[in-house]
């Protein structure tokens, strides 16, 4: 498995990039916003994902871990293979994605080359809270709107402490986390407040 790339960047094509390490060029599919920030001649590091198939072995790279993350996580969507998931990821951020997927809006994914409605539909429930580690990081944490960044802290908070998720998330969207005065602690306590009467 490789999964890091460190070189120096030989050329540079539409959707890929050619790698030198120690004198083996890599060829690595990319993203059209990542293919901006590459200069042919500097040095680069890339977290990868190696795609194994019967007749091929294909490398693609990313800028930061978020990016890796959200590829991987489209790959377990049903009918999403590679180039799929990184046509999503060159279409949308990774703030994109995350708040498509919390606010079940699925029509961010319709516009991405070669994903259907169904398709649109598979991404928004498959992955529906499997992005709230990402909502703490500072590549999304900015871009997200503060009730949806609670909604995930305190989904994500009720499923350590138990809960199953559809019952988290239930709790806390039944709640009003838009208000100016919410906060996480005071959502989770009244989702905690809520689930404690309905057992």
């Amino acid at each position: 498995m490789i999964a890091s790339l460190r070189g120096t960047v030989l050329s540079v094509r539409e959707n890929t990039c050619i790698v030198d390490v120690n004198g083996v060029g890599y060829a690595v599919n990319i993203t059209p916003s990542h293919k901006r920030s590459l200069h042919v001649g500097n040095e680069y590091s890339f977290l990868t994902s190696l795609i194994v198939r019967e007749d091929s072995m294909t490398l693609f790279g990313f800028e930061n871990p978020e990016s890796l993350e959200l590829f991987e996580l489209l790959l377990s969507v049903s009918g999403v293979g590679p180039r799929s998931a990184l046509a999503v990821l060159a279409e949308l951020s990774p703030a994109d994605i995350l708040t498509a997927v919390v606010n079940e809006d699925d029509t961010a994914f319709k516009k991405v080359s070669g994903v259907g409605p169904k398709t649109a539909k598979l991404i928004i429930v498959q992955l529906a809270g499997k992005l709230t580690a990402l909502s703490h990081t500072d590549v999304v944490a900015s871009a997200i709107p503060a009730s949806s960044a609670i909604t995930l802290s305190v989904v994500q908070a009720l499923v350590g402490l138990g809960w199953n998720e559809k019952t988290a998330r239930d709790a806390v969207e039944s709640l009003d986390t838009s208000s100016a005065s919410a906060t996480t602690a005071s959502v989770l306590k009244e989702a905690l407040a809520a689930l404690s009467r309905n057992r």
